[in-house]
C-alpha cells in the first residue's frame, strides 16, 4: 500500500511539472502578436476597395518577421480570391513579392499558390505583376533547376498574351532563369524550355517594341548568366538596327557588339556583293554606322562600344578617320591633309598653279556613291556631334584603340588636338587626358604643339594643370617646338602666378626627356654672350627659375651643356639644388663634386643597398634578445636612427624606412617603461616611473594608430603586429592604474574589460597566432582560465610579469609601403602683410595642397586651422574639391573661411592638413562583428569613445591675420 502511494505522488508530481512547462511555453508564444491576426482583421473591416487599399498601403511600411511572413502571405491569398477590384488584386500581388525577399524565409512553399492564382486572372496589369512575384521566389530558389523548369514554363504559356507588360514579364523571366546548362534542357520533359533562345528570339520580331526591347535584354541576360549565345542571333540583331524605336536599336547594339567578342573570326557574307568579311569587322561596321543615329543615346552607347573592339582589322580601323569630301565628282582633301603638306613643304603656295583642278579622267556619274557606309568617318562624326557626351565617347573609345595601336594613335592625333579648342570644359579636359595616356606613340608637330599650347590661356585651372602633365610626358620634334612650348609656359605664369609649382614640374620632365633640343637654346635663354658679362638675373624671379629648371634637367643627360654655363648660374644651381631638390636632378660639373643619391636608378631594387641595409638593420634588431638591457636600448635607438636618416636619403623607401622605425619606437617605449629597478620602489614613492610609463603608453597608442591608418600597402600580417603592440600598451596602462589607484572595486571592471580585449583579439586574427609563439598575448592565451579566476591584484601581477618575458615579435616588411603624405603650397606662409577682414565677418583663405598615398582622401583629409587664443576650427573639405592627377596622386584646392572677434595686433593663425581614421575601417573589422570589434578596440583621445581620431600629416603654415574693429 505504501509503495502504491508511493508512485501515485510521484506520477502527479511528474504531470504537474509537466503541465507546468506547458504553459509556460504558450506563454512565450502569445507574447508576439499576430501579424497576419492584424491583418486579416483591417482587411475584413474594409468596407470599400479603398479601405482595403489604404490598409494594405499602411501594412506595406511595416517590417515582418520572418516567422510571420507565411501566415501573412496565407491571409493575403485568401483575399485575394475574394477581391473583385483589381487594383487590390494588383497590391496584393506586389507584397506577395515583397514579402517573398524577406531575408531567412524560403518561398518554395508559397510558390504553388502563386502559380495558381495566374490560371483565372484576367487583369493583365494583376498578371504581369503575378509574373513579377514568381521572378523574386525563382530568383531566391536559384539552387532548385526543377523550380525554374516550372518557372520558364508557366512564362512560356503566358508569352501568347495580348498585353505587351505580360510578355515582358515573361521575357524576363526567361532571360534569368532560363536554363543555361547543357544538361539541364536535356533532362525537362518541356520541349518548350530546352531552347530558350528560340523562344527569346521569336520575339525579336513582336508588334510592340517594348517587346522588341525586352526580348533583346533577355538574351543579355542568359549571355551574362553564362549561356553561349548561337551565331544565327547575329543577321536577326542586324535588322533591329533599323528598328523605328531607340530602345531597341539601342539594345540591339549591345547584343551585336556581344556577339562580336564570341565570335570574332568567324565568316560572314556581306549582302550587297559576293564577299565574305570577319563578323567582328562587319560588327564594328554597323555600330559605327549607329554614331550617326538619330537618337543620342544610341550614338553615345555605340560610341563607347567601339573603343573595346581592339580585334578589328586595321583598314577597318583607318577608316573611321576617313571622312571623304566631294566636290565636283572628286575627292577633297581635308584640311588636316592640307595642313600636313604646308608644314611638310615649308612654304605657303604663292598663287594657283595653270590647270591645277582640271579634271584627269572621265568620270561615270552613275558609279559615284556619295553616302558612305559603314566604318568611314565613324569617328569624325563622334567628334564633331551636337551632344556633348557623345563627344566624351568618341574621345574615350578614341583613346583605348590609340593604345592598343600606334599606327593608329598617330593618324588620331589631329582629330585630338582639334577637341582642345571643344566648347565644353568637360569635353576638352576629356581630350587632354586621352591625349596623355597615348603619348608614348606619339610626337608633336609644330603646328600641333601650337594648337595645345594655346589651350593654357583657359580660365579653369584643371584644364592648364592637365595640359601641363601632358606636356610632361609629350615628345616634340623640334628646338623651335621647345622654345614655343618654355614662351607659351612662361605667360601662363605670368598670366596664373598660382601655376608655379605645376609649370617648374613640367619643365623639369620637358628638359629631361629633350636634351639634345634644349642645348642649342641654352645661350639664348641664359642670355649668355661669348665677349661680354651679361647681368646676374634674380633668384627670386620664377620665370628665371623655371628657364632654369628646364636647361638643368636637360644637362643631366648632356655632358658638353655645362660648359655653356656662366659662373653665376653654377652659383644658381647649388642654391637651386638644395631649396628646389625634387626639381633640381645631380650633375657632374667642371671642377666640382657630384651631388648625387647613393643608389643609381639602373641598380634594381633587389640589388640595391639602401634595401640591404634596411634588412641588415632589422635582423641585428631581431637577434638583440641576449643583450643586456642598456645594450638593447642603445641598439635600438641607433637603428631609429639609421632608419629615420634612410627614408629622408632614399625617397622610394621612405615609407618602409619610417613605418620599420615607428615599430622599433614603441619596443623602445615599452622596454624603457619596463625597466625592473623602477618598478621594484613602491608606488606611492616613486611618482616619476609612473608618469614615464602613462606616457609611454600614451605615445604607443598614439604611433600604432599612425602604423595602422597613414600607410598605405599594409596587410594583415602587419596589422596583427600592430594590434598586439596596441594591446601590450594597454596592458602597461592598466598596470599603472593599478598601482595609483585605491581600492579593487575600480579594477574590477578595467580588468575584465582588457581581457575581453584579449578575446576579441583572439577572435580577428585566429589564423595568424600560430605565427606569434612565445609572444606576450601567446602567453596571455594560456594563462587565460587563471586570469579569469583571479583577483584583480594578481591580474596585474601576471601582466607585469608576462609583459617582462614576451619576445620581441618579428615585423615582416610588405613589398610596397607608403606613407601618407600632404604639402600644403597655398598659403606660403611667407608674407609678411596681414590679411585684413572686418571682426564678425568672414574671409576666405585659399588652400592648396598635393596628397600623396592617401586613401580615400573625401572621407578622411580634414583642413585644421589653430587661432592663437587655443581655439581650433576643423574643416571638411567637399568632394569636389579634391583632383586625381595621377595614380596615388590627388590634389585639395578648396577655400577656408576665417572669423573672429577684433584684434589689437595682427597674429599667426596656423593651418594643417588631418587624416580622419576610424577604428570600424580597419582591415581586422570585417574579420569581426560591429559589437565585437567596437568594445575591442580603444583608441587614444576618450572623447572619441575609442573609435575615431585625427592624425596631422602636414607641416603646418602660419598666415597672419588681423580682424579689424567694426566701424560704427
Amino acid at each position: 500500500m505504501a509503495a502504491h502511494l508511493k508512485k501515485r505522488v510521484y506520477e502527479e508530481f511528474t504531470k504537474a511539472v509537466q503541465q507546468h512547462e506547458d504553459l509556460s511555453a504558450k506563454k512565450l508564444r502569445l507574447t508576439k502578436p499576430s501579424k497576419s491576426a492584424a491583418l486579416h482583421v483591417d482587411l475584413c473591416k474594409a468596407t470599400s476597395p479603398a479601405d482595403a487599399l489604404q490598409y494594405l498601403l499602411q501594412f506595406a511600411r511595416k517590417p515582418v518577421e520572418v516567422e510571420s511572413v507565411e501566415g501573412v502571405v496565407r491571409i493575403l491569398l485568401e483575399h485575394y480570391y475574394k477581391e473583385n477590384d483589381a487594383s487590390v488584386r494588383l497590391k496584393i500581388a506586389s507584397l506577395l513579392g515583397l514579402l517573398s525577399k524577406t531575408a531567412g524565409f524560403s518561398p518554395d512553399c508559397i510558390m504553388d499558390d502563386a502559380i495558381n492564382t495566374l490560371q483565372n486572372e484576367k487583369s493583365h496589369q494583376v498578371l504581369a505583376q503575378l509574373l513579377d512575384t514568381l521572378l523574386v521566389i525563382g530568383t531566391k530558389l536559384t539552387e532548385n533547376p526543377p523550380v525554374r523548369m516550372r518557372l520558364v514554363e508557366v512564362a512560356c504559356k503566358h508569352l501568347t498574351d495580348s498585353s505587351h507588360g505580360v510578355r515582358n514579364k515573361c521575357l524576363q523571366l526567361i532571360g534569368c532563369l532560363g536554363p543555361v546548362e547543357k544538361g539541364a534542357a536535356k533532362e525537362s520533359e518541356s520541349q518548350a524550355a530546352k531552347d530558350v533562345q528560340k523562344i527569346i528570339g521569336d520575339h525579336f520580331n513582336d508588334q510592340d517594341p517594348r517587346v522588341r526591347t525586352a526580348a533583346i535584354k533577355a538574351m543579355l541576360q542568359l549571355h551574362e548568366r553564362g549561356l553561349k549565345l548561337q551565331q544565327a542571333i547575329y543577321s536577326q540583331a542586324c535588322k533591329l538596327l533599323a528598328d523605328d524605336y531607340e530602345q531597341v536599336r539601342s539594345a540591339a547594339v549591345q547584343l551585336i557588339w556581344v556577339l562580336s567578342q564570341l565570335y570574332p573570326e568567324s565568316i560572314v557574307p556581306i549582302p550587297s556583293s559576293n564577299e565574305e568579311i570577319r563578323l567582328v569587322d562587319d560588327a564594328f561596321g554597323k555600330i559605327c554606322h549607329m554614331v550617326s543615329d538619330g537618337s543620342w543615346v544610341v550614338r553615345v552607347q555605340a560610341a563607347k562600344l567601339l573603343g573595346s573592339m581592339q580585334q578589328v582589322s586595321s583598314h577597318f580601323l583607318d577608316q573611321t578617320l576617313d571622312k571623304k569630301l566631294m566636290s565636283d565628282l572628286r575627292r577633297k582633301r581635308t584640311a588636316h591633309e592640307r595642313a600636313k603638306e604646308l608644314y611638310s613643304s615649308g612654304e605657303f603656295s604663292s598663287g594657283r598653279k595653270w590647270g591645277d583642278d582640271a579634271p584627269k579622267e572621265e568620270i561615270d556619274t552613275g558609279a559615284v556613291n556619295l553616302i558612305e557606309s559603314g566604318a568611314c568617318g565613324a569617328f569624325v562624326h563622334g567628334l564633331e556631334d551636337e551632344m556633348y557626351e557623345v563627344r566624351i565617347a568618341a574621345v574615350e573609345a578614341l583613346c583605348m584603340l590609340a593604345q592598343s595601336s600606334p599606327s593608329f594613335a598617330e593618324k588620331c592625333l589631329d582629330f585630338l588636338v582639334d577637341m582642345f579648342n571643344d566648347e565644353i570644359e568637360e569635353v576638352r579636359l576629356q581630350s587632354i587626358h586621352t591625349m596623355r595616356k597615348i603619348s608614348n606613340n606619339i610626337t608633336l608637330r609644330e603646328d600641333q604643339l601650337d594648337t595645345v599650347l594655346a589651350v593654357l590661356e583657359d580660365s579653369s585651372r584643371d584644364i592648364r594643370e592637365a595640359l601641363h602633365e601632358l606636356l610632361c610626358c609629350t615628345n616634340v620634334s623640334t628646338k623651335e617646338g621647345i622654345h614655343l612650348a618654355l614662351v607659351e609656359l612662361l605667360k601662363n605664369l605670368t598670366k596664373y602666378p598660382t601655376d608655379r609649382e605645376s609649370i617648374w614640374k613640367c619643365l623639369k620632365f620637358l628638359g629631361s626627356r629633350h636634351p639634345t633640343l634644349v642645348l642649342p637654346l641654352v645661350p639664348e635663354l641664359l642670355s649668355t654672350h661669348p665677349f661680354f658679362d651679361t647681368p646676374e638675373p634674380d633668384m627670386d624671379d620664377p620665370a628665371y627659375i623655371a628657364v632654369l629648371v628646364l636647361i638643368f634637367n636637360a644637362a643631366k643627360s648632356c655632358p658638353t651643356m655645362p660648359a655653356l654655363f656662366s659662373d653665376h648660374t653654377f652659383r644658381h644651381y647649388a642654391y637651386l639644388r638644395d631649396s628646389l631638390s625634387h626639381l633640381v636632378p645631380p650633375l657632374r660639373l667642371p671642377g666640382r663634386k657630384l651631388v648625387s643619391s647613393p643608389v643609381s636608378p639602373s641598380i634594381p631594387p633587389h640589388e640595391d643597398p639602401s634595401q640591404q641595409f634596411l634588412h641588415q638593420s632589422l635582423e641585428r634588431v631581431y637577434n638583440l634578445q641576449h643583450l643586456d638591457p642598456q645594450g638593447i636600448q642603445e641598439l635600438l635607438e641607433f637603428t631609429i636612427r639609421d632608419l629615420q636618416r634612410l627614408g629622408e636619403l632614399q625617397s622610394e623607401l621612405a615609407g618602409m624606412a619610417d613605418f620599420t622605425a615607428t615599430y622599433l619606437q614603441c619596443q623602445l617605449l615599452l622596454i624603457k617603461a619596463l625597466q625592473e629597478k623602477l618598478w621594484n620602489v613602491a608606488a606611492p614613492l616613486y611618482l616619476k616611473q609612473n608618469a614615464l610609463a602613462s606616457a609611454a603608453a600614451k605615445q604607443i597608442l598614439e604611433e600604432t594608430y599612425k602604423m595602422e591608418f597613414m600607410y598605405s600597402g599594409v596587410e594583415s600580417r602587419q596589422v596583427v603586429i600592430i594590434h598586439h603592440m596596441r594591446l601590450q600598451a594597454k596592458a602597461l596602462q592598466l598596470i599603472v592604474t593599478a598601482r595609483t589607484t585605491r581600492g579593487v572595486e575600480p579594477l574590477f571592471g578595467m580588468c575584465e574589460k582588457f581581457l575581453q580585449e584579449v578575446d576579441s583579439f583572439q577572435r580577428c586574427f585566429i589564423s595568424e597566432l600560430p605565427h606569434m609563439q612565445g609572444s606576450f598575448v601567446d602567453k596571455l592565451l594560456d594563462l587565460m582560465p587563471r586570469l579569469v579566476t583571479s583577483k584583480p591584484s594578481e591580474v596585474v601581477k601576471i601582466l607585469q610579469t608576462t609583459l617582462r618575458q614576451s619576445t620581441f615579435l618579428h615585423l615582416p616588411l610588405p613589398e610596397q609601403l607608403h606613407r601618407a603624405t600632404a604639402n600644403i603650397i597655398e598659403p606660403t606662409g611667407e608674407s609678411d602683410n596681414p590679411l585684413r577682414f572686418t571682426s564678425g565677418l568672414v574671409v576666405a583663405l585659399d588652400v592648396d595642397a598635393t596628397l600623396e598615398h592617401v586613401q580615400d582622401p573625401q572621407g578622411t583629409v580634414k583642413v585644421q586651422v589653430l587661432y592663437p587664443d587655443g581655439q581650433a576650427q576643423l574643416i571638411h573639405p567637399k568632394p569636389a574639391d579634391f583632383r586625381n592627377p595621377g595614380p596615388g596622386r590627388h590634389r585639395l584646392i578648396t577655400q577656408v573661411y576665417l572669423s573672429h572677434t577684433a584684434w589689437t595686433e595682427p597674429c599667426q593663425i596656423e593651418v594643417r592638413l588631418l587624416l580622419a581614421y576610424n577604428s570600424n575601417r580597419s582591415k581586422a573589422a570585417a574579420k569581426l562583428p560591429k559589437s565585437a570589434w567596437n568594445e575591442s578596440l580603444e583608441a587614444l583621445p576618450p572623447s572619441e569613445n575609442g573609435i575615431e581620431g585625427t592624425i596631422p600629416f602636414s607641416k603646418p603654415v602660419k598666415v597672419y591675420i588681423m580682424p579689424k574693429p567694426a566701424r560704427r
